[in-house]
């Protein structure tokens, strides 16, 4: 992940209910919430220009697609709070 993408990408992605919060922290990390779950997954992600690649603690893989500002990911739309 390049500086730019870091600067655009990093913060708060939420779905439009708040049920699923993930948090792509600057260290190339990510912290999900689910619900009242916090931290519910962990682990570490990888940008390369608009696509994410997720790597969970547990070694459970899944990816998504930056389209307009929005985060889309395993069927699911996030937005940046």
């Amino acid at each position: 992940m390049n500086d730019h993408e870091s600067q655009t990408y990093v913060g708060m992605w939420v779905t439009g209910d708040g049920h699923i919060r993930h948090e792509l922290l600057p260290n190339g990390r990510y912290d999900e919430a689910r619900g009242k779950r916090q931290s519910a997954y962990q682990g570490r992600y990888v940008i390369t220009g608009n696509h994410i690649d997720y790597r969970d603690d547990t070694g459970f893989t899944a990816d998504g697609d930056f389209i307009d500002g929005v985060l889309h990911h395993a069927g699911m739309v996030l937005y940046r709070e």
